[in-house]
């Protein structure tokens, strides 16, 4: 596979040229102007941030966006799916609560916020794309249905897959519930019993007649007819229906890398990470750590795997940041060239990921890196 490219600048500015002028040059040299979007639904992939972590994009860069795919006659909409853990993203109401407390509403992104997967986070499609892990994916339905996906991503670190970003928000942020558990352990749920309440939401909403609270006003799972949908972690406002998460930091990467590629297929897809603010951790958190690098900068391109691989180097050749997580007393020098998701979790191998995509067509890990 040839060498993909891979657009980007960095965060100085002057009076002529802010940072939203900067990113609008970017998007538009690296030619997702190029797209017809001329009465297209566009979904812009977001993650809306969970309350308490500020380290989200900022709502602006949406907008932003949002303007020029107006420009275009587009139709766009921002867009991401439920959670699987309980959350403040865990339901629809929830999930757009969430939304408007951190500015991504229509007054300041002029364009709707609609949540993928419904009320419940069992509303989606199956996309079939018959690959290792995976026969189908399991995506929103407004992001399966749309006709073209944008993905804007915070470049991070994550405690599960090394780092978080193209690739992350596409197969894990677009999959629904059901697929999420999947992405995250494979297996079914179980009950930890010392929270269930009996209030039989999970029975009432298991479609696989799975789930019966049994006289001890407990849920049991009958696991002959589970099929590992996670709706009852999804209904579950007790914690007690809950993911056997999966340790193998390679397969969720795999996994991950598979369902990214179903939320391109057949569809145009541009992609734009922001690398700043690099917290250690997901954005699902409700706190953010000290970034484990100065900010860099944004990145685009047409190949999300490229656009990673290229957004990692960048971050594995920086400087680490004083008092971040990594510079504890053990530390030695500014640990340039070193790979730091890899120092804050040492059980994950985010390599997998681009290889796995690399493997099965999603893009490629050579890349040209064009400054601008």
């Amino acid at each position: 596979m040839s060498a993909s490219n891979v657009w980007f600048t960095n965060l100085r500015t002057k009076p002529s040229q802010d940072l939203l002028k900067k990113l609008e040059t970017l998007v538009i040299r690296a030619g997702m102007g190029k797209i017809d979007f001329c009465r297209k639904m566009t979904a812009i992939k977001i993650h809306f941030g969970e309350p308490g972590n500020l380290a989200y994009l900022r709502p602006n860069y949406a907008a932003q966006v949002v303007k020029l795919i107006k420009a275009k006659e587009g139709i766009p909409f921002l867009t991401d799916c439920n959670t699987l853990y309980s959350g403040r993203r865990s339901n629809a109401p929830f999930h757009l609560e969430t939304a408007f407390e951190n500015g991504y509403n229509p007054l300041v992104t002029d364009c709707p916020v609609i949540i993928a997967d419904g009320l419940r986070g069992n509303d989606y499609q199956e996309i079939e794309i018959n690959k290792e892990y995976c026969k189908s994916a399991r995506i929103g339905s407004a992001i399966a249905g749309s006709d073209i996906i944008i993905s804007m991503n915070h470049f991070k670190g994550h405690e599960m897959t090394g780092f978080g970003g193209a690739i992350k928000n596409l197969g894990m942020g677009c999959a629904s519930v059901a697929g999420k558990l999947f992405l995250h352990s494979g297996a079914s749920p179980v009950i930890h019993e010392e929270n269930c309440t009996g209030c039989r939401m999970c029975e009432k909403y298991c479609a696989h007649d799975a789930i019966k609270v049994g006289k001890d006003k407990i849920a049991h799972i009958n696991y002959d007819n589970c099929v590992g949908c996670g709706q009852c972690v999804a209904v579950c406002q007790f914690d007690s229906a809950r993911v056997v998460w999966q340790k193998s930091s390679e397969t969720v990467c795999k996994r991950v890398a598979e369902y990214a590629l179903a939320v391109v297929k057949d569809r145009p897809a541009f992609h734009i990470n922001f690398i700043m603010n690099v917290s250690p951790d997901c954005d699902c958190w409700g706190s953010n750590d000290t970034p484990l690098v100065p900010d860099i900068g944004m990145a685009a391109s047409f190949d999300p795997v490229a656009l990673d691989q290229a957004c990692a180097d960048m971050v594995t050749a920086a400087a680490a940041l004083p008092g971040s997580i990594i510079c504890d007393d053990h530390a030695d020098g500014d640990m340039k060239g070193e790979d730091k998701f890899k120092k804050a979790h040492p059980d994950t191998f985010w390599q997998a990921g681009l290889e796995h995509g690399e493997k099965i067509g999603l893009g490629s890990r050579d890349y040209e890196l064009i400054t601008i």
